[in-house]
This record gives C-alpha cells, sequence and structure tokens, in this order.
C-alpha cells in the first residue's frame, strides 16, 4: 500500500509517517498542496492523508483539483480546527 500524506507541520508529519510506515504502508510526504497535487498527477495512491490548513492552497482545493481530474483515491482530511 502506497499512501501520500501532506502536512506541513514537520513533526506532525513524521509522527504520521512514523507510525503507517510501522504498519509497513510506503509513505511519501509532502508540505504543500502544490507538490501533493503533481506527485499524485505522477504517482498511483492507495489513499491521500491531507491537512486541511496547508500554506499555499488548502486541503479542500487540493481535493478538489484531484476530483476534477477524475483521481478518485481515498481522501483522510485533518484538522487541527
Amino acid at each position: 500500500m502506497r499512501v501520500l500524506l501532506v502536512e506541513d507541520d514537520v513533526r506532525m508529519g513524521a509522527a504520521i509517517g512514523r507510525a503507517l510506515r510501522g504498519e509497513g504502508i510506503v509513505v511519501d510526504v509532502v508540505t504543500r498542496g502544490d507538490e501533493a497535487v503533481a506527485l499524485a498527477r505522477a504517482l498511483e495512491f492507495d489513499a491521500v492523508v491531507l491537512d486541511v490548513g496547508l500554506p499555499d492552497i488548502d486541503g479542500f482545493e487540493v481535493c478538489r483539483r484531484l476530483r476534477a481530474e477524475a483521481q478518485w483515491v481515498p481522501v483522510i482530511l485533518l484538522t487541527a480546527r
């Protein structure tokens, strides 16, 4: 299984990434929404773990862009709100 983790908080991203890797999951980590969209175009993921509050485009917009390109990968949205 391969997961795209999109989290701008480096410590939080590292902790989530460690937990997923501990379960045998391959994790690609990016910190910006535009990076997430570009990587999702280039590689195939089984799931996306997506922070809502990103520094460039927010997680909702990342999800909109993926869906607009007919990418139906499951998305889990994270937020501190």
